[in-house]
């Protein structure tokens, strides 16, 4: 996209992981309605918006989930705009969802799973990562063209922003988990250049609440 005079408009579009949300069964929650934020997730959610108060935010674009509109809430009401909302943004789909599949649950060794989990790169488990960094990319897209030549907010969730992530650095879409960059309420920043992105820089604006909530945890079981 271009100006009047030729020149390449400038947007910047900042994709939001959630807050923390309130899982006290610890399960695989996926697309599964009512895990909203907890207290330390709305802790999170204002971190974020705080962390954007002086940019020049115009559009504000969030996953339909409740903890992705919670985390939104607070960005879309310091900048007085409404909160509009995409599927392309939602958490990709899982087979375990709605299963407690940490560590020591047993769900990754059990024989009976392991038909899932035959193709990491697809994966096998879940929606394709092809599919998900394209519905992902067309809503940036969709909240640059809103906010052209100023600034956007999307929120979404951990492996949708790391898959669009990957797809935008041209890199191999399929990856170890345990290695993404993008932890809650992080911000993953795209800068555009017309259509095309040519600055990612990425922060964790809440990153100190969740060392003062792991130093509470571990001061109270001692």
């Amino acid at each position: 996209m271009t100006g009047q005079h030729g020149e390449r408009i400038t947007t910047v579009v900042h994709v939001v992981r959630h807050g923390e949300v309130h899982n006290p069964l610890g399960i695989l929650y996926g697309r599964l309605p009512g895990f909203k934020l907890s207290e330390l997730g709305h802790a999170m959610a204002k971190a974020a918006a705080a962390a954007l108060a002086h940019r020049d935010i115009a559009y504000v674009l969030s996953s339909p989930l409740e903890r992705a509109i919670q985390t939104a809430e607070p960005i879309a009401e310091q900048f007085n705009l409404e909160i509009n909302t995409d599927d392309r943004l939602l958490e990709s789909t899982n087979w375990f969802e709605g299963k407690r599949v940490g560590p020591g649950d047993g769900a990754f060794r059990s024989p009976r799973n392991w038909w899932v989990l035959r193709n990491p790169f697809t994966p096998s488990w879940g929606e394709p990562y092809q599919q998900v960094a394209q519905r992902m990319y067309e809503a940036v897209k969709r909240a640059r063209d809103n906010a052209l030549g100023r600034e956007a907010v999307c929120v979404s969730h951990q492996l949708p922003i790391w898959v669009l992530r990957r797809f935008l650095e041209r890199k191999r879409l399929w990856h170890d988990p345990r290695r993404r960059q993008c932890a809650l309420a992080s911000i993953t920043s795209l800068r555009f250049e017309g259509d095309t992105v040519v600055e990612i820089t990425y922060s964790e604006p809440a990153a100190h609440l969740v060392a003062q909530s792991a130093t509470a945890r571990k001061a109270k079981g001692a």
